[in-house]
């Protein structure tokens, strides 16, 4: 039955389609809500407070949407000179942000959440790489020329094997210990299901953006100071080990306790390694090379040839 004019059903035509529908109670109904009628929504699971605290620990409540998007973003195959053009597209400022970030630890605050996942880059990790290695290269040098400044003896010779040696180190530890690590986290997340999880250059940057600290100290351990020094190492240990330590404790808090503490501890140790490694071989190690020699006199000789 069809509605007469006006859109209203008439008696006799509301008798014939009660009497039809009894007839075949499968018949299907449309039901027509008036247009100004706002359809009544169930109101939504209050969010935990467990939910709440996760999104605290992450940095921010839009971490889904950026990881996404981020995904979206690198869909060009891995063969392509498009898909590692992304790794490198990031601006100035995005840059100095990050290496704000890594200067300026913030407790609570999620270093990838907060920087990295929405656009992960090797602009800057593979810059302050270089940038560090000529700094510890180029202030070893100019440490040891300041230290024998004014001996007769000494003639100075630049070292360019530093700058070799420099670099095999600082890329081998950038490279190879986030290799290491994500390795680690992708085995335990096989066992434990973790709320946090970091994609291999997610970790290269941290790493990356966590040597910037380095690059004022190396310039700075050119104070022929061993106190001065220790003092400079101490303190970029303490602000580039803080930004490991709060990055990574996430990945591996609902692990097990000894797990996760040694997994924090050995990531500090290596950094630790790091720069007390290169500031006892690039500034404190002693050249032998250029040590004056002695000159045996007269009776010395005489001396020792009469005791032969």
């Amino acid at each position: 039955a069809f509605p007469g004019p006006g859109g209203r059903l008439t008696p006799r035509e509301f008798g014939n389609a009660a009497t039809s529908l009894t007839a075949n109670p499968d018949a299907t109904t449309v039901n027509i809500e008036d247009p100004g009628e706002t359809p009544k929504h169930q109101p939504g699971s209050p969010r935990g407070s467990g939910r709440e605290e996760d999104d605290e620990l992450l940095g921010n409540d839009d971490s889904d949407k950026t990881e996404l998007l981020a995904g979206q973003k690198k869909s060009s195959p891995f063969w392509t000179f498009e898909y590692y053009q992304t790794f490198f597209d990031v601006d100035t400022y995005q840059v100095f942000d990050r290496i704000k970030g890594s200067l300026l630890p913030i407790p609570g605050k999620n270093f990838v959440r907060l920087y990295i996942r929405s656009n992960p880059d090797l602009y800057g990790p593979f810059w302050i790489c270089a940038t560090l290695v000529f700094a510890i290269a180029i202030s070893g040098n100019l440490s040891n020329f300041l230290i024998h400044l004014g001996e007769k003896t000494y003639r100075y010779v630049p070292e360019f094997r530093k700058v070799s040696i420099a670099a095999t180190i600082i890329y081998a530890y950038a490279w190879l210990v986030p290799l290491a690590l994500w390795g680690f986290l992708m085995w335990r997340n096989s066992k434990v299901m973790n709320i946090v999880s970091y994609s291999f250059l997610e970790i290269v940057c941290v790493y990356g953006y966590s040597l910037f600290i380095y690059i004022p100290t190396a310039i700075l351990w050119i104070i022929p100071q061993k106190a001065v020094r220790w003092i400079l190492v101490m303190i970029a240990l303490g602000i580039s080990g803080s930004v490991l330590a709060m990055t990574f404790w996430p990945a591996v808090r609902e692990d097990n306790r000894r797990v996760a503490l040694a997994t924090i501890v050995t990531i500090v140790l290596l950094h630790m390694l790091l720069s007390v490694g290169c500031l006892a071989y690039f500034f404190d190690a002693p050249e032998m090379d250029h040590l004056p020699t002695t000159t045996a006199t007269p009776n010395q000789t005489i001396a020792a040839a009469k005791s032969s």
